[in-house]
């Protein structure tokens, strides 16, 4: 598949979730049988990891099909960046969705700003750029979206292997919002 068919799967596979039409394909023991050999995903996803959130369901992927690389606030910081460059790399990977997500806990509490612990206002950092591109005051789904869409700029601007595969018409790069309440992705590219 190029990847414009891979992200009309995902698109596919989304419209099945909200629709409550799981195939559940290319999840039983032939499937990891066929996987143990090695995996060739076709779409990485940087996620955040909040538990409402799940990437393989959303877009209704078996076994095999996504990378997924989770962090709070889905940045693409330096150990998320080089899960993401191995797939690229040395999986052959063709897709990269960073997905935001409604309501983001992590987005919310980088809006807020004080201190929460040298780990957390770390990681929130990287929420900042995002924050400060945002209009004063602006709700936080509408900084949730502008976060997705700078990560997923930030992967080509710090990473050679990302920016080579771009470069090279071998890898495309999306941005998505997931609505907690539908389940609906929208791409934002």
């Amino acid at each position: 598949m190029n990847t414009d068919q891979i992200i009309e799967k995902l698109k596919t596979g989304n419209a099945n979730f909200v629709a409550d039409k799981l195939d559940g394909k290319l999840q039983d023991s032939v499937r990891r049988e066929e996987l143990t050999s090695g995996q060739a995903p076709h779409t990485i996803v940087l996620s955040c990891a909040d538990s409402r959130v799940v990437p393989e369901l959303a877009f209704d992927s078996g076994l095999g099909e996504l990378f997924v690389v989770r962090v709070a606030g889905n940045v693409a910081n330096t150990s998320s960046m080089a899960s993401i460059e191995y797939a690229v790399a040395h999986l052959g990977t063709k897709v990269i969705v960073v997905l935001g997500h409604q309501s983001c806990g992590a987005v919310t509490a980088a809006i807020a700003g004080g201190d929460n612990g040298y780990n957390l206002n770390h990681l929130l950092s990287h929420v900042a750029p995002a924050i400060a591109a945002s209009e004063d005051g602006a709700p936080v789904n509408d900084v949730v979206k502008t976060n997705a869409k700078l990560n997923a700029e930030e992967l080509v601007n710090r990473s050679a292997i990302i920016k080579n595969a771009v470069e090279t018409g071998g890898l495309k790069i999306v941005s998505a919002y997931y609505n907690l309440d539908s389940g609906k992705v929208d791409f934002l590219d």
